[in-house]
């Protein structure tokens, strides 16, 4: 994935949806944030933002906010809507082996008891289908990653989902898309979510796969390459 980004400074982040920031050439303006999250390490004071830039003259703040930069030098992608994005295409390339070999790929497929929709429902020739619910990453704590980094009742649903699926002969995968470059392992956030955590280890002694593969970061003049394709494993704690 190619981005076209330009660079702030982090005032503050606020309403969930918006921030403040300040532009090179020093004006202050407000700017989209497509994360609901609690966004915890990841929106400081003076931390860099990588802002695009939509075309859409009806928007009301046209810069969203994409990556920050921290002043440890980490990067982390932000906008939760670019996880499902990535995950797509490196399954269509092929870059996540646990899951290659499709012959369908549909994206947000109602499923379960709970009116719920899969991100992505991977069907197979000789294999049952299998549904993937796909979960961002970017809590950093004591050098290990963490998911969720907020109460998470909508995560919990999934899980539920996704042993229900399982139960009923097909293949369940939570897949950890870890798009903070300082995360090298994952773990259920207990300390976060509990119910989840309890959720999660029900849910993977009942079958349900957990996968996580780590994003790349490459910026060079404002132009940043972002893919999935690097497999990193996840730790019970």
């Amino acid at each position: 994935m190619i981005l076209q980004l330009q660079p702030a400074k982090l005032i503050k982040r606020y309403k969930r949806f918006l921030a403040d920031i300040t532009l090179n050439n020093g004006e202050e303006t407000t700017i989209h944030c497509a994360n609901t999250g609690a966004m915890k390490g990841c929106a400081e004071p003076d931390d860099t933002v990588w802002y695009s830039t939509s075309t859409n003259t009806k928007r009301k703040y046209p810069f969203s906010w994409e990556i920050t930069q921290t002043q440890a030098e980490h990067f982390i992608c932000v906008n939760t809507l670019r996880a499902n994005q990535l995950v797509e295409e490196a399954l269509n390339k092929g870059l996540i082996s646990e899951l290659a070999n499709f012959t369908q790929l549909k994206r947000e497929v109602k499923y379960g008891n709970e009116n719920s929709r899969v991100d992505f429902l991977a069907t197979y020739d000789h294999a049952p289908d299998t549904y993937i619910e796909v979960k961002s990453v970017t809590l950093l704590d004591s050098d290990h990653g963490y998911f969720p980094d907020a109460v998470t009742t909508r995560g919990q649903k999934h899980l539920r989902e996704l042993m229900d699926m399982v139960e009923q002969g097909h293949r369940a995968v939570l897949f950890f898309a870890v798009l903070h470059s300082g995360i090298n392992d994952v773990s259920v956030a207990s300390h976060v979510d509990p119910t989840y955590a309890s959720l999660l280890k029900e849910a993977h002694i009942s079958g349900v796969e957990i996968i996580a593969y780590k994003a790349s970061f490459s910026l060079n003049l404002g132009q940043l390459d972002l893919n999935l394709c690097e497999k990193i494993p996840f730790i019970e704690r």
